[in-house]
């Protein structure tokens, strides 16, 4: 049997698996966290479909699609029967159109109990992008490089805090060293997609915690209607001593490879100026991890000051600290919280 259901209700169901009927090339773009991509067409196959579309027409393309997935339907269904043992599946193609019809029909007629999202994953993409503009009382969490802001996050999410974690699902630190050690960058679509799930689990009734950022998170870009609110959000700005920051950086990046943190500052040689990166580079050849964050730190903190001073200066209520631990600074973070409300 085959439903047609909503957006509410096709997320809401979430114990059914999710088949994305997309071509590979489209699944990998971006797609619902926790589907499996059986794709009606492999990339090669969907070109030819739509240039024959183009040229030849509606009936055309139908006929060549029927050509190429009828020796594959068996295929499908065993596909199928893998993901959802069960026999009761939800799916998708891009506009709740042909191709999640065809496979619709095709998993019904071997038995399966089968949801289509109307509007298909077009539909998704609006309906996040919507969730990501809510209302929230956001608190960004801010600080020179090298103070330990996610380590704080993670304590705090520890405490029963709600935590946004952009960095995270970002695989990226932020800064031009933020790659060394993550995993690959998802798409700007795909990151989106990873946020609205974090989204879903956070109560808005209750102040919500983010790391400072800026629009870009690697090569990852925060959603506009998140950013903007982000920046007109009550800031608290950690001022811990450099020394105590490089010490803390140095335990941090020194077990890399020193061909990737070289390869990494030559990102940011321009802004740091050539002679200071050529000091730095050779600091980290010589292993003194010490003088090359002590060079950089000097431009890292110059862009933050600058950065903090384009922001509503009222909202910025800046917290001494004079220790590294995550543990300690989480809890003095959150006294200097209830200590600005009662004020």
């Amino acid at each position: 049997m085959i439903h047609q259901i909503n957006i509410e209700a096709f997320l809401a169901n979430s114990k059914l698996p999710i088949i994305d009927v997309r071509s590979p090339a489209e699944f990998a773009q971006g797609h619902i966290p926790g589907a499996v991509n059986i794709a009606l067409f492999d990339d090669a196959e969907r070109a030819s479909v739509g240039k024959l579309y183009k040229s030849a027409g509606r009936e055309a393309a139908i006929m060549r699609g029927l050509d190429i997935v009828g020796p594959k339907m068996s295929g499908f269904i065993k596909a199928a029967r893998k993901v959802a043992p069960g026999k009761e599946i939800r799916i998708h193609c891009w506009r709740g159109g042909m191709r999640s019809e065809s496979l619709a029909w095709l998993f019904s007629t071997a038995g399966f109990e089968v949801s289509v999202l109307e509007g298909g994953y077009k539909n998704y993409r609006q309906y996040i992008r919507r969730a990501l503009d809510a209302d929230a009382d956001y608190i960004i969490l801010s600080g020179k490089t090298g103070t330990g802001k996610t380590e704080i996050l993670h304590e705090l999410q520890q405490q029963g805090e709600q935590v946004l974690d952009l960095e995270g699902l970002a695989h990226h630190k932020g800064s031009a060293f933020g790659a060394i050690g993550e995993l690959p960058q998802p798409t700007t679509e795909q990151f989106e997609n990873d946020l609205f799930e974090s989204f879903k689990s956070l109560d808005f009734e209750k102040p919500i915690w983010l790391e400072d950022e800026s629009r870009s998170i690697g090569k990852v870009i925060i959603p506009d209607p998140l950013f903007t609110k982000m920046r007109n959000s009550t800031v608290i700005s950690l001022d811990m001593p450099q020394p105590l920051r490089i010490r803390r950086l140095v335990k941090d990046y020194a077990a890399y490879p020193a061909d990737e943190l070289i390869d990494a500052l030559q990102h940011i040689t321009r802004r740091l100026g050539g002679q200071h990166a050529a000091a730095a580079i050779a600091a980290i050849r010589e292993s003194d991890f010490e003088t090359a964050i002590r060079i950089t730190l000097d431009y890292y903190d110059k862009t933050y000051s600058f950065g903090l001073e384009k922001r509503d200066l009222e909202k910025v209520h800046t917290l001494a600290t004079d220790t590294t631990d995550a543990k300690e600074n989480s809890q003095k973070v959150l006294d200097f919280l209830k200590q600005m409300a009662l004020t």
